[in-house]
């Protein structure tokens, strides 16, 4: 019988230190239970708007959960090839989450004013991870925070305008 020898484990050598990949993949878990937060409510009120701008918030919050829903791997993605486990259950979500889940079903401008404040925190989680990313020299984390920033800040503006008089 053959000896069989267990996989040898290759160390990660992509240009950035241990320590700065651990900080990374740290402020990245915190942004992807944000995310996963922030669809989570999106789908939620999508499936349960009501009123007269039914159609419009019904279709637009669609939108939203699906882009959302892309950007989740992304984010986890990341934190993969950074080396470390991507959070990905609803303990660890609420654990990280700066956002505050929404009991049952409110009215639908009360929706579109909740989803502004979860855009918005969604983008100061990411914003926050700046420093240590542009410190490590760390691209493609860069680039990825800077797509979220961009989707999350323009979302939030066309959420906020719907509840402008």
């Amino acid at each position: 019988m053959a000896n069989k020898k267990s996989p040898k484990i290759v160390k990660i050598d992509i240009g950035l230190t241990e320590t700065d990949r651990a900080k990374i993949a740290d402020g990245l878990s915190n942004l992807l239970a944000d995310s996963y937060t922030l669809y989570l409510m999106t789908h939620n009120f999508h499936w349960n708007v009501t009123g007269p701008m039914f159609n419009t918030l019904h279709l637009m919050f669609m939108g939203q959960y699906t882009e959302q829903w892309t950007a989740l791997d992304l984010i986890a993605e990341r934190i993969r090839a950074l080396g470390y486990p991507a959070p990905g259950t609803y303990q660890e979500f609420v654990k990280r989450a700066s956002i505050q889940e929404i009991a049952g079903a409110p009215k639908a401008m009360e929706m579109v004013r909740q989803l502004v404040i979860a855009q918005e925190a969604t983008a100061r989680t990411a914003r926050r991870l700046f420093p240590v990313v542009n410190a490590a020299d760390d691209q493609p984390t860069a680039d990825l925070l800077t797509q979220r920033l961009e989707v999350h800040e323009k979302t939030a503006w066309m959420l906020r305008s719907l509840l402008e008089e």
